[in-house]
């Protein structure tokens, strides 16, 4: 598959901001376009559900949603709600969460990867219609099932950084969530790290800051980030992980009119 190409919707851009980028995204012929769920920003369902509505044919994926914050339950049917809405188009996301979030709010628990193992078990079946009963350290459910569960199967992406959860994503998720400013050498050792946990063929998504340099420069810097395992690559409009989204719009229109050819070719 060649590698994708999208753009990431950063909480430090206004709400009012998202449909218009997701509309340029669309227009400039992009693959993806991912959305946030930072405390105490914007909400990545939200986010979600406006940026389906606002297009037609780009895939919208959700980095990520923090499991100490949501019931799975919760997380569940408003996923599978905009999956049967609008089918075949959303990538759900998960992760532990910034702990110092977690903290603010009363939901920070002692062993983080142990509840997005849970968490991410029981999202799953759910997801696939199953009715559930599960009594964990931290996920319990008790004959829960979704009466309207997506008709396909949703994928759904596990987040991270750290080798353990880096681990998990590649043994339970659909593909691995790379948030942040990355460079190659983060992507490469997180391929490893995910493939150790798992399948060495499912999706991995990096967010990347703007590449300087023209459309050559740019889709050679692309190349090297599809080889070293990244399979969709997800564009900041800024640099080292600052985005004001300022001239978002100039520059998803440079790489869907400059750098994407280069990648298809």
């Amino acid at each position: 598959m060649p590698l994708r190409l999208g753009f990431t919707f950063t909480p430090s851009m206004p709400p009012e901001r998202l449909r218009p980028v997701a509309r340029a995204v669309e227009a400039a012929g992009l693959d993806e376009l991912w959305v946030w769920e930072d405390c105490f920003t914007e909400s990545g369902i939200a986010s979600a559900a406006l940026a389906l509505g606002a297009t037609e044919r780009i895939t919208v994926g959700i980095g990520l949603l923090p499991a100490p914050l949501r019931n799975v339950a919760l997380t569940a049917m408003e996923l599978a709600t905009l999956e049967r809405a609008i089918p075949g188009r959303l990538i759900g996301g998960v992760g532990h969460g910034v702990q110092s979030w977690m903290a603010q709010v009363g939901a920070r628990v002692e062993s983080p990867v142990t509840l997005l193992r849970e968490y991410s078990r029981a999202l799953r079946r759910l997801l696939d219609g199953e009715m559930v009963t599960v009594d964990g350290r931290y996920v319990h459910l008790d004959g829960v099932q979704l009466g309207w569960p997506p008709e396909a199967r949703l994928p759904l992406m596990i987040g991270g950084g750290g080798p353990v959860t880096l681990r998990l994503a590649g043994e339970l998720g659909d593909g691995t969530l790379l948030a942040g400013g990355l460079s190659i050498a983060d992507v490469q050792q997180a391929a490893g790290l995910s493939r150790d946990g798992g399948r060495g063929d499912r999706p991995l998504v990096a967010t990347v800051s703007r590449i300087a340099g023209d459309a050559e420069t740019v889709a050679s810097r692309l190349r090297e980030f599809e080889a070293a395992g990244a399979t969709t690559v997800s564009m900041l409009a800024g640099v080292d992980g600052e985005d004001d989204g300022g001239d978002a719009d100039e520059y998803i229109a440079f790489l869907g009119r400059e750098v994407r050819p280069l990648l298809a070719g």
